[in-house]
Parts: C-alpha cells; structure tokens; sequence
C-alpha cells in the first residue's frame, strides 16, 4: 500500500502540467493561493497550505475550474468572504465551491483518501453540511456522467494510476466519505 505524502502530489502535478502550462504545486505555510507568473521564465504558482494533502487536492482542483484568464490573476480574482460568513455569504460561498469541492472528491477517490466537505464557516452562521454535501455529490455525479474539465480529468486519471485505483463509479453509495 502506498503512503500518501503531498510530495507525490506535486511530482504527479508536475508531470501532468508543467511542460504544457508552466504550472508548479507548491507547499506554503499559511492560506492557500494561486499566484500567476510575474515574469518571464517563472512559473505560475498553486501554493496549498501546511504541506496538507487534502489543501493541496482542493487548490489544485480550482485551478483545474479556471479557464486561461482567470489563471492570469491573483487567486483567479475569485471572491472570498472570510470565516464568520452570514446567511447569505454562505450561501453563495457554497454555490461557488460545489464545483471545486466536487473535483476534491473526486481526487480523494481517485487517490485512496477520504474527502469532507468544507463549509469553511467555524465563527459564521449554522451551516448545514449535510445538504451541501449532497450538492456537492450531485456535482461530482454530474462530472462522472457528463464529463470532467480536462485538467481535471487529465489529473484524477494520474492519481488513480499511481495510487492503483479504480476509476469512480458513478453511483454515490461507493465513495468514500468522512
């Protein structure tokens, strides 16, 4: 069995990209960012946080979302409304992270990881994080049986190779959940 460290993530990233799209995974320290390429012969940057796994699978799955001109600025330019969101922030932080959630998940199954959602609202407002998963779910669904961005495919197929796992089903009541 293989273990999962986030080195193996940013050689499979690497390998996947970085020809092509001049894109490196980087481990940071703090809050996730994207960072684009200041100038010529650097590279564009996703930087995940504290070296954690799934921080690496979330960031790399909103660069696989980000089409070429969001991937030209800062963060993709994406609004971000801090811990201690309201009724409504959150109900638009969750309508902007279903799709990169979805694609976590589905590069946690595709690497043998489990996956939770993040409602990533701790001081906020209640928050019910069994409906979001379910948005969430139907998201990923929707990816499987229509068909993945295809960064995000390219990568999810990476993963299952190197962590020897079956492609998802696209039934919901197989996956992995925390």
């Amino acid at each position: 069995m293989i273990k999962h460290h986030y080195q193996q993530l940013i050689q499979l990233f690497e390998q996947c990209f970085f020809d092509e799209l001049n894109t490196r995974l980087v481990a940071g320290t703090d809050e996730p960012y994207y960072q684009p390429a200041q100038c010529a012969g650097e590279s564009h940057q996703i930087v995940f946080a504290h070296g954690f796994y799934a921080s690496a699978l979330h960031e790399i799955a909103h660069w696989c979302i980000a089409g070429e001109q969001r991937r030209q600025v800062f963060d993709y330019g994406y609004w971000y409304e801090p811990d201690g969101r309201n009724t409504e922030q959150q109900a638009e932080f969750e309508q902007v992270e279903r799709k990169p959630q979805a694609l976590e998940w589905l590069f946690s199954l595709c690497a043998g990881v489990p996956f939770q959602v993040s409602v990533d609202n701790l001081g906020g407002i209640e928050v019910d994080r069994s409906a979001f998963t379910k948005a969430v779910q139907e998201q990923l669904s929707r990816y499987i049986i229509n068909g993945l961005p295809p960064r995000a495919e390219k990568f999810a197929r990476a993963l299952a190779d190197y962590y020897q796992q079956p492609w998802p089903a696209t039934t919901i009541t197989t996956w992995n959940i925390t």
